[in-house]
C-alpha cells in the first residue's frame, strides 16, 4: 500500500445531542433526539485529509459492531484507506457530545477499541510509514504507540506531525522529532506550565509547532518567527471536529510540498467551512467545495 499520508489515532462513534445550556451538577437538562455520527480524531482527521484529495490510510482499530461499521463506511466513502484498521473484540470507541446553540460542544470519549491500537500494530506497518510523506499522530490510542509511530517516522525521513489533544506527557525524543506539534491555546498552556508565551513552545523540542485559536485562525511558530495566519468570519454552527478538519488539510498541504504558513492558510478555510455545518466528518468539505467558498465565508 502507497500512501502520502499515515494517520495514527481514534475512530469513534460519536453520540450528539443539543441542549440550550450544559447542565450544572446534579442537574439535568433536557435535549434534541440524538444523532449518531461517524467520528474520532484520527479518523476524523483521516477523512479531512481525503476529501482535501490526500492520499491517506488510517492505523487505528474498531470493533466488529454496527458503529465500527458506521466508520469503516464513512472513511471509505470519503477515500481513506483502511488496510491498517484493525477490528477487535472490543466495542467501537465512542464520543458523547453536547451542542449549545453557539456552536460550542463538549465531549466525553469512551475509548473501546482505540484502547488496543498496540506498538505491534504500529510495527507492522512499518513500510507504509516509512514510504509516506508525513505522519500524523492523534491522540486517544495508546501513548506507546503514538511514540513508536513518530520513532518510526524520524528514522525513515517522513514528516511527523502530532496533534496534542487530549493532552499527554511527551518524551524528548517524541517532542524533538515532530515538525510541527499542533495543539491549542489550553494544551500549549498545559505544555508551559501555565504559561501564556506560547512561543515558548519550541523551548520543548519540536522543530515547528501551530497554536488553533479556533475563530481567530491559527498561529505558526518556526525558528525564523511567528506567523499569524487569520480566520474567514463566519457563523458557526457546530464546531465538533474542527480541530480535526484543520490538521487533516495541514498534512495534506504539507504532502503536497507546501511550506507551514502556507499549509496553515489552507488549513483555517476548511475548519471555518466545516462550522458552517452539522457533524464532524459530515461537514467537512471536498476540496472543490473549499475552493469555490473562496472569498464567500
Amino acid at each position: 500500500m502507497t500512501v502520502e499520508v499515515v494517520v495514527i489515532g481514534s475512530a469513534n462513534a460519536d453520540v450528539v445531542v443539543q441542549v440550550e445550556r450544559r447542565p450544572g451538577p446534579g442537574e439535568t437538562v433536557l435535549g434534541s433526539d440524538t444523532v449518531l455520527a461517524a467520528g474520532g480524531k484520527g479518523a476524523n482527521a483521516a477523512v479531512a485529509a481525503a476529501l482535501q484529495d490526500g492520499r491517506v490510510a488510517l492505523l487505528g482499530a474498531v470493533g466488529g459492531d454496527q458503529h465500527g461499521e458506521l466508520l469503516r463506511g464513512s472513511m471509505s466513502r470519503a477515500g481513506v484507506q483502511l488496510d491498517l484498521v484493525r477490528t477487535v473484540d472490543r466495542p467501537t470507541g465512542a464520543a458523547y457530545i453536547t451542542i449549545t446553540p453557539d456552536g460550542e460542544n463538549t465531549i466525553v470519549v469512551s475509548p473501546g477499541a482505540n484502547s488496543a491500537v498496540d506498538v505491534d500494530q504500529v510495527e507492522a506497518a512499518r513500510k507504509t510509514i516509512a514510504g509516506a510523506k508525513v505522519l500524523l499522530a492523534s491522540l486517544e490510542v495508546p501513548l506507546p504507540a503514538i511514540e513508536r509511530a513518530v520513532a518510526l517516522a524520524a528514522e525513515a525521513g517522513t514528516r511527523a506531525v502530532l496533534n496534542l489533544s487530549p493532552v499527554a506527557k511527551l518524551s524528548s525524543q517524541t517532542l524533538a522529532a515532530l515538525d510541527p506539534l499542533v495543539v491549542n491555546e489550553h494544551e500549549a498552556q498545559w505544555l508551559l506550565d501555565g504559561a501564556t508565551d506560547v512561543t515558548k513552545l519550541l523551548g520543548l523540542g519540536p522543530r515547528s509547532a501551530v497554536v488553533t485559536l479556533g475563530s481567530r485562525g491559527a498561529l505558526v511558530i518556526e525558528s525564523a518567527g511567528t506567523t499569524e495566519v487569520s480566520s474567514p468570519s463566519v457563523r458557526a454552527v457546530d464546531t465538533t471536529g474542527a480541530g480535526d478538519a484543520f490538521v487533516g488539510a495541514l498534512i495534506t498541504q504539507l504532502a503536497a510540498g507546501d511550506d507551514l504558513v502556507a499549509a496553515a492558510r489552507r488549513a483555517v478555510r476548511v475548519a471555518a467551512v466545516s462550522v458552517t455545518r452539522p457533524g464532524a466528518q459530515a461537514s467537512y468539505p471536498t476540496r472543490g467545495e473549499v475552493d469555490r467558498a473562496e472569498g464567500m465565508v
